[in-house]
Order: structure tokens, then C-alpha cells, then sequence
């Protein structure tokens, strides 16, 4: 935003065109001032919103909330770097959401220095509460209990046993608990700043929010090669993103947590021409891809 040129009314200085130290004090108290007027104003409407919800619960909407970043990064420009734009709507928005209800944040950090609780403060706000675990099952286990909202668990790498949590959510049994996120949202990392990756759960459903990946659970046959489980998921119309296989050969089992772009739901009937799996696919969630990344 450029600073309006004084007009021949107001106490401008000797040189045209510039401004005094003490007027230009000013001029950044006045929108200060609207800035926190917008603000209030914002917080109302938010009040309102949580008097209209119709299903009880945490009102939480990833996907929506990507989609609203994404808007003011479209519209923003001038010298204020993106990532500030990024990080004041994160705090306002955390800020928002904690005002429709309880919000806490339980955080599988099993080392110290790993950095999974400075990226859940990174998306869900300094002020959160935050409680951290050694274990995804901890984690998990409180957003079961309704004793935090959501859980920020590591991204699954292959070989890892502490990397296989996402096997255990292929239960249909109530409560669903779903993939909903990724982090980080905001993709470049600054000096200092977490470069770890991770998924975060939580028992409400995924939105979309207009560019998304879906994250599926299959099971087969163990001899099935990557490439042939590859080759046939692109037949069924599916464009994959990264393959996590772990075999189980005294079991005849192998599962892999297959990255799929797009927002896919139940009733998508590509799901349908997986006949040959072992076991019905089971979508553990979506996730808004994060920024800025070429769209998939």
C-alpha cells in the first residue's frame, strides 16, 4: 500500500512529496486503529457464526482455512513478505477458533529437539495449548477422549516402526479419526524454523480447499511389486503422489499409504475399481496442499 502524498491542507514539510517523522507516526497509529477495528468487528461475526452451528463439536475447518490464505496471498502485494501475511492470519484464526470452544493440540515428539511442537504452534497459534507425547498412540488417544482437538503425529516414513501409525486407522468404528492437514502450510522455512513434516488428525472430517491430495490405505498381496501397485492405481484414474509400502510376509499382507491428488471422497467411484486389494480401500483423509507449491 503507498502512503497518500499530503495535499496543500495538511502540515507537510519544506520538500514536496515528504513526510514528517511525527506525521508519519500518525498515520501508522490511524491504521492501527482501523486494523483493530476490522478486528473486533471480525470477532463478532465469528460470535454469530458459533451461535448458528448446528452439530456440537471443535469448529474445525482446515480446508477452509488454506482457502482463506490463499486468497489474501493472491491479493497481497508491496514490500511485506508473504510469510507475515501467512502468520498473522494463522494467529487470527487460531485465535477465532479457540473463541467457538475448547482447543487443545497433542504433539508426538518422542525427541526433544525434533521440532513437531514448534510447527503445531507454527499452525495453530502461540497461545494454544499444546501437550506433548512420546507416542502416536498417546497422541491419538486424546483426541479419542475429547481431551484435545487435534493430534500432529510425524509424517510416516517407511521402515519406521513408530511410522506405521497410520495402519491403525483403517477402523470404520466411531469415532472416525481422519488425516485433515499437513504441515507446514507454508512450505518455505526460514532459518530457525522446524524442517520436519507432519499430519495432523483429528476426529471432524476433511474439507477441501480447492487444491488437495488424499491420502488412501491398501491392502494386497505381498508379492505385488511397487511399480505393478503404481501401474494400477493409474489405470483406475487415480494421479499418485509419493508410495508407502510395509509388507507383512508372515501375515500374506502388505499395506501402503498411497498420496493421491485431488479431493477424493467415499463415494468416488475409482475406489470401486480397486477389486483386486485384499481389502476395501479406506480414504484416511485429505489435506490442502501446502504454500506455494505447484498444484499437482
Amino acid at each position: 500500500m503507498q502512503i497518500p502524498v499530503p495535499t496543500e491542507d495538511d502540515d507537510a514539510p519544506a520538500e514536496p512529496g515528504e513526510w514528517s517523522l511525527e506525521r508519519v507516526r500518525g498515520e501508522l497509529d490511524r491504521l492501527d486503529e482501523a486494523l483493530h477495528k476490522l478486528l473486533m468487528e471480525r470477532a463478532e461475526v465469528v460470535a454469530r457464526l458459533a451461535r448458528l452451528r448446528l452439530k456440537p463439536g471443535v469448529a474445525l475447518r482446515p480446508g477452509r482455512e488454506a482457502e482463506i490464505i490463499r486468497r489474501r496471498l493472491a491479493r497481497h502485494e508491496g514490500p511485506l513478505p508473504p510469510a507475515t501475511i501467512v502468520r498473522i492470519w494463522r494467529e487470527l484464526l487460531a485465535g477465532t477458533t479457540a473463541m467457538q470452544g475448547p482447543f487443545a493440540v497433542a504433539v508426538c515428539q518422542a525427541d526433544p529437539a525434533a521440532g513437531y511442537v514448534a510447527l503445531a504452534r507454527e499452525q495453530f497459534g502461540a497461545l494454544t495449548p499444546v501437550r506433548q507425547h512420546r507416542s502416536p498412540a498417546q497422541a491419538i488417544a486424546e483426541i479419542l477422549a475429547g481431551t484435545a482437538a487435534v493430534a500432529v503425529l510425524p509424517f510416516p516414513a517407511e521402515g519406521d516402526p513408530a511410522g506405521g501409525w497410520w495402519q491403525r486407522l483403517g477402523t470404520r468404528d466411531a469415532p472416525r479419526v481422519h488425516v485433515v492437514a499437513r504441515l507446514p502450510f507454508w512450505a518455505p522455512r526460514p532459518e530457525g524454523m522446524p524442517h520436519v513434516s507432519a499430519l495432523v488428525l483429528a476426529i471432524a472430517s476433511p474439507d477441501p480447499s480447492g487444491r488437495d491430495r488424499s491420502l488412501l490405505s491398501l491392502a494386497f498381496a505381498p508379492e505385488l511389486s511397487r511399480t505393478r501397485l503404481a501401474a494400477a492405481l493409474v489405470v483406475a484414474g487415480f494421479a499418485l503422489g509419493p508410495v508407502l509400502i510395509e509388507r507383512d510376509e508372515p501375515a500374506g499382507l502388505a499395506r501402503a499409504l498411497v498420496e493421491v491428488a485431488g479431493f477424493v471422497t467415499e463415494a468416488d467411484g475409482r475406489l470401486a475399481r480397486l477389486d483386486w486389494l485384499a481389502e476395501p480401500p479406506c480414504l484416511l483423509g485429505a489435506y490442502a496442499v501446502p504454500e506455494p507449491e505447484a498444484p499437482s
